[in-house]
């Protein structure tokens, strides 16, 4: 009698009291033994990479619309997920069925025997698993951490991109933009075309890049994009390409934009250029600038680091005031730098606590920043739920909470205004 399959739950359950998410040990020798363990048959599938500090998760979402838009059977693997586990296993847009990634996940676990994968490493192979049996024309990967390390890095890229380069996991990839340009380079392959988004490329990027034989196209070189208004121009590939508009928010989003086309026009120059605008203009994405309530205005942004809340400060001037700010972080982060970048776009911070191992709660988060950005009013509430509450009665009906910090923050919000929108209808 065959043994029935567990449920999605049960193998996440399982997985986590082995390998604890937590638990970060970069390498490819274990993913590698295991791959080959479980001879999955990946041939004829073109491939492309995703690297990044920020940009990357948007970068995919651009190109898998693409795909989608050319009529490209299409499987994405991202991470993190906001709301639910299945939305890291993206086929032609949509998450993978909870039973087939319970399915996947099992077979890497027979497969692994003796070998001591961390949760991520897990997650990938079961990802590669799912791309095996799909069999898409294009296998979209974003890569969890730096790059060269990263166990997306077991399969090589016939294309690459790297979005922008800031100071982020240093603990891992380095303390300075250099060092951690030259982890994020190691996804370029010999020959293979690498596309930087980074304008401000750091010291040594290039040469890395020369050093591995990588065919790299620099932003500023060897393609380019400008704005006119709310429209994009990019030029890439022989291509000029006008009057693009793009579906998620933000003059941030254009080197993105331009590395998701870059890499699409790799792996299939005959793209035309409609169903390039076309995709780029149906992306979708949770958590990047997006308004999830009105009456207050409720944003959410899974900005993390201080260059992505540089980014979410740009953006600020177009949100009516009174704004605040609904801030929650994980313990490694640059909290306080965070706080400096924004420093000028509210008139009152409330700062809110995380559960789970690697979550700040709020007095630890406020005895991190000091003294309260832009001297205005600040608060700690120990829960998302409750600094929400607290914010939006704060700012009242005309004015806006934006909260960002992690993508837990993200999560939480979200919950929160589905939690409540259900008892309205109800």
């Amino acid at each position: 009698m065959s043994r029935r399959p567990e449920s999605l739950k049960t193998m996440l359950a399982l997985l986590e009291q082995r390998a604890p998410q937590v638990r970060i040990e970069l390498g490819l020798e274990r993913v590698r033994d295991v791959l080959q363990r479980l001879a999955l048959d990946l041939s004829g599938i073109r491939v492309a990479s995703i690297g990044g500090t920020n940009g990357k998760g948007s970068a995919v979402a651009f190109f898998e619309a693409i795909a989608i838009a050319a009529g490209k059977n299409c499987f994405a693997y991202t991470s993190p997920h906001v709301l639910e586990f299945k939305e890291r296993f993206r086929i032609d847009g949509r998450p993978a069925l909870e039973s087939d990634v319970a399915g996947a996940l099992g077979q890497v676990e027979q497969a692994r025997g003796e070998i001591a994968l961390t949760w991520f490493e897990h997650v990938t192979l079961a990802a590669l698993v799912l791309a095996a049996r799909q069999h898409p024309d294009w296998l979209l990967l974003e890569v969890g951490l730096g790059g060269r390390l990263d166990a997306v890095n077991v399969i090589d890229p016939d294309v690459s991109a790297i979005t922008s380069i800031g100071l982020d996991h240093q603990a891992w990839l380095g303390r300075t933009r250099s060092a951690i340009a030259r982890e994020k380079c190691g996804i370029a392959r010999a020959g293979r075309p690498l596309f930087v988004a980074e304008r401000s490329r750091p010291t040594g990027m290039q040469e890395c890049l020369e050093s591995i034989g990588a065919d790299a196209r620099l932003a500023g070189r060897d393609f380019r994009w400008r704005w006119r208004g709310d429209r994009l121009s990019v030029a890439i590939e022989g291509r000029s390409l006008i009057d693009l508009q793009l579906a998620l928010p933000g003059r941030h989003q254009g080197g993105n934009a331009a590395a998701a086309l870059g890499c699409a026009l790799v792996l299939d120059p005959a793209l035309e250029d409609a169903e390039l605008a076309r995709g780029l203009a149906r992306a979708q994405l949770i958590g990047r600038f997006q308004r999830v309530a009105e009456s207050p205005r409720v944003i959410v942004d899974v900005a993390h680091n201080p260059a992505a809340a540089r980014t979410l400060a740009a953006q600020l001037d177009a949100l009516p005031r009174p704004r605040v700010a609904l801030m929650a972080a994980l313990d490694d982060k640059d909290v306080a730098g965070m706080t400096r970048a924004l420093k000028d776009g509210f008139e009152h911070w409330f700062l809110a606590g995380l559960p789970g191992p690697r979550g700040l709660d709020a007095a630890t988060l406020m005895r991190r920043i000091g003294a309260c950005p832009g001297r205005v009013g600040c608060d700690a509430l120990e829960s998302v739920e409750k600094a929400l509450a607290a914010a939006r009665v704060w700012c009242g009906r005309d004015g806006t909470v934006v909260a960002f910090g992690s993508f837990l923050t993200v999560e939480a919000v979200v919950r929160c205004m589905q939690s409540r929108e259900s008892r309205t209808d109800g």
